[in-house]
């Protein structure tokens, strides 16, 4: 957790026990029946909290992450992290990416690579890359059939990282291949 989140916390915890004790003067006559007033409270706050941490995932389900918007036009919006995400078809399988203009390459984490249809461990792991986590091994690869949305590239160059990672980067080498790549109103614009 993070300074801010500490904070956030804190008052949180300043707010429950500022009405909590409101609720157990205002009630001292009947401790019982606050008792479990109390406790129905405590289920919702709980409950409350659950729903906060699980957002993402039902967002996910309910809400789609990409839109067609119209030919050749795919709007995106941002995530709750601060990035944009893409699942992009790589050989008939969803693959999920980080869209990273930072990054030359489209890089597959090794488990997204097995996804497809690459055997990282017949790959020649030959190539260095520079990442904020420091110099990584890769190996280059191509995989024969990309799809997003309507849009479809045949024979595209990626990265396969030796190390482990929590999602696949859609670089530079893919984003090119876009007319026009516009952020606006927290949404990134990919044009064909």
């Amino acid at each position: 957790m993070s300074g801010d989140d500490y904070g956030r916390l804190a008052y949180l915890v300043l707010i429950l026990l500022a009405v909590g004790g409101w609720f157990i003067a205002e009630s001292r006559a009947n401790l019982g029946k606050t008792a479990r007033q109390a406790a129905v409270w405590g289920l919702i706050f709980i409950g409350t909290i659950g729903a906060v941490g699980l957002w993402p995932s039902i967002r996910d389900q309910v809400m789609p992450r990409q839109s067609v918007i119209g030919s050749g036009v795919i709007e995106v919006p941002r995530g709750l992290d601060g990035h944009y995400h893409l699942v992009l078809q790589i050989s008939e399988v969803a693959v999920d990416f980080i869209v990273d203009t930072g990054a030359t390459d489209v890089v597959l984490s090794p488990q997204d690579a097995r996804r497809v249809g690459l055997n990282p461990a017949d790959l020649n792991f030959s190539g260095t890359a520079r990442t904020a986590n420091g110099i990584v091994k890769t190996a280059r690869a191509q995989v024969s059939n990309v799809r997003l949305g309507d849009i479809v590239d045949l024979r595209l160059g990626v990265s396969v990282n030796g190390s482990e990672m929590d999602s696949s980067l859609l670089g530079m080498s893919y984003l090119q291949r876009f007319e026009r790549i516009e952020i606006a109103a927290d949404r990134l614009i990919l044009t064909r």
